[in-house]
């Protein structure tokens, strides 16, 4: 598994991240990690890494842009000085193009995206062990649904980003359709985007998959 003992992992990004995460951060126990894909993270790696003590730390914000990451880039990454810093960012950078159409100054495009993405990671990554890069996602089977499509090519941009900087590379969209050969999206999230507790736990195993967890950790 990468993430050494003693790790600080860092998770950054929307409410996808958040999900009701307390505040500020470090306070809250229970809830300080909200109940999403970043608890289930948290739970495993304890539970089948226990010697390991990897601190995670969530600082989703709901709502949040790759533009709103850059204006608290200082406080909630930096200042933090993680060692594995995790990024899951464009949701919303998409989404306010579909949902707030007339409202272009919310709408934040691809090359804006690309760009803002690569500064904040340049910022950073000489100081980590570890980065992961997560795409966001869309769960909506049919590639050639309009926000599906727009969705595909900001990820394209994460999986680009991750080739360039050597980062592990997290497929969400990918994880998501495995599973949609089986479901309605509806039985993972009510509006496509915020999933129920088994849609989060297929972030979870892509993200634990992509850092090399195995089910015998170091507990064997």
């Amino acid at each position: 598994m990468l993430v050494q003992p003693n790790s600080r992992l860092v998770m950054i990004g929307d409410s996808i991240t958040d999900c009701g995460r307390a505040r500020p951060v470090g306070e809250g126990r229970g809830t300080e990690y909200g109940n999403g894909y970043v608890s289930v993270v948290n739970a495993l790696l304890g539970a089948v890494y226990a010697g390991r003590h990897i601190r995670v730390i969530n600082v989703g914000s709901s709502g949040n842009t790759v533009r709103d990451l850059k204006a608290r880039w200082l406080t909630d990454v930096l200042d933090l000085k993680p060692d594995w810093l995790s990024i899951m960012i464009g949701i919303n950078d998409v989404w306010r193009q579909f949902d707030m159409p007339n409202f272009s100054e919310k709408h934040v495009g691809i090359e804006e995206y690309e760009q803002t993405l690569r500064d904040l990671i340049a910022s950073v990554q000489p100081s980590l062990k570890g980065l992961i890069l997560m795409t966001p996602f869309y769960i909506e089977p049919n590639p050639e649904d309009a926000m599906r499509a727009a969705m595909d090519r900001y990820g394209a941009v994460v999986a680009k980003l991750a080739a360039e900087t050597g980062a592990v590379f997290v497929d969400t969209q990918k994880a998501f359709d495995a599973v949609l050969n089986h479901y309605y999206p509806g039985a993972l999230a009510w509006d496509r985007v915020h999933p129920n507790l088994t849609g989060h736990t297929v972030l979870a195993h892509a993200f634990l998959n992509a850092i090399g967890f195995q089910w015998n950790g170091d507990n064997a």
